[in-house]
């Protein structure tokens, strides 16, 4: 057989060599946006120390943000002031505000619920501008006749308490229990959605609630399939209304209708620990858990993308991310004002993070 140059296709008329070079350098471009595309240079910049609690007081690990009806002022779970040796039940035996109202600047300019959780966990905003808190302690650090955990609050702005759901210090199930309730998140027509639970081996499931409390219906539990959960971690609603659920343990998102009919399944944000929307259409994911265990050749961060087609557009990698360990590790919360500033709570180092955006 004889040789067949490249010239004698028709594809170039140049000497091998050029073309060996155009190919290699246009591999090396196609190779540099594969990699800007999962990764890149962030669009952030983090802004350290901007939380200011009252009086000198130390940070205790953040649980979950969310922002306010005004669109600019953060509120945010801080689990009172126990050690990083303590995890679980940090409010057990503290009186401090674990729910705290940020301004722009950092300051706090609110603060209730203390002597009220064990474990404060998830937190929302509805649309009056009322506050809702899950206290998602664990069954085993649940005090034997004790009147706090397993229960939803809803309060005022000014932290009056204007509803509670679930039995206190009692896990359970049924219409009026709870076990380790992770997080909540009320629609526009005041519908109550909460995410049954925390606890691996507990509830796994979606309850929903009218506007005054009384229990409607429910879905899910403990398994693989759609509709199945291993570790409700978090819930939200996208601007069409449709029901997101971090269901953490399985390594996806979960989207349901708002009677619990199964949509779609999205693994492309990683291991999802908290999820939050913008009013620009975009998902925000944060990732606190993929490591080379539990959630092999992914990293964690924050992922962000378009929430009507899931294609992610940007990932803020954590720096202090070791897939070598399972124990997780910055944001398991996120939240965005309305300046595209991003908030995320973050529990192991004890800190709420501010990112300021520095790039479209």
């Amino acid at each position: 057989m004889s040789n067949v140059s490249i010239s004698n296709v028709g594809m170039l008329n140049r000497p091998r060599g050029g073309w060996l070079t155009a190919l290699a350098a246009l591999s090396m471009a196609t190779l540099a946006g594969g990699v800007a595309a999962q990764v890149g240079p962030s669009p952030f910049r983090t802004v350290d120390g901007w939380a200011k609690l009252p009086a000198g007081r130390q940070m205790g690990a953040v649980g979950d943000v969310t922002i306010d009806i005004d669109g600019e002022h953060v509120w945010a779970i801080v689990r009172c002031d126990a050690g990083a040796d303590r995890f679980g039940d940090e409010c057990l035996d503290s009186d401090l505000d674990p729910i705290i109202k940020f301004d722009s600047e950092g300051n706090t300019v609110e603060s209730f619920g203390g002597g009220m959780f064990i474990w404060p966990h998830g937190i929302d905003v509805d649309p009056d501008g009322n506050v809702w808190v899950t206290d998602g302690v664990a069954a085993g650090n649940t005090p034997q006749g004790g009147t706090r955990g397993h229960q939803v609050i809803k309060f005022s702005p000014d932290g009056r308490v204007l509803m509670t759901l679930g039995t206190p210090g009692v896990p359970g199930g049924g219409r009026t229990g709870f076990n380790s309730p992770a997080d909540v998140v009320v629609a526009d027509d005041g519908s109550i959605f909460v995410a049954d639970g925390h606890a691996g081996g507990g509830n796994n499931r979606v309850v929903k609630f009218a506007p005054d409390g009384t229990y409607l219906m429910e879905w899910g539990q403990t398994g693989y399939a759609p509709g199945e959960f291993r570790t409700l971690h978090a819930i939200a609603l996208d601007q069409r209304g449709r029901v997101f659920v971090a269901d953490r343990s399985n390594n996806r998102i979960q989207i349901f209708d708002q009677e619990g009919n199964f949509l779609a399944q999205w693994t492309q944000f990683g291991r999802p620990s908290g999820i939050f929307f913008d009013d620009h259409d975009q998902i925000f994911v944060a990732d606190s858990e993929s490591d080379d265990v539990q959630n092999p050749g992914w990293e964690m961060g924050i992922r962000i993308g378009n929430a009507l087609s899931g294609w992610v557009t940007e990932f803020i990698l954590f720096p202090g991310g070791d897939p070598r360990e399972t124990a997780g590790n910055g944001a398991e919360f996120v939240a965005v004002d309305r300046f595209g500033n991003m908030f995320g709570g973050e529990p192991r180092p004890r800190n709420l993070q501010r990112y300021v955006r520095v790039r479209p």
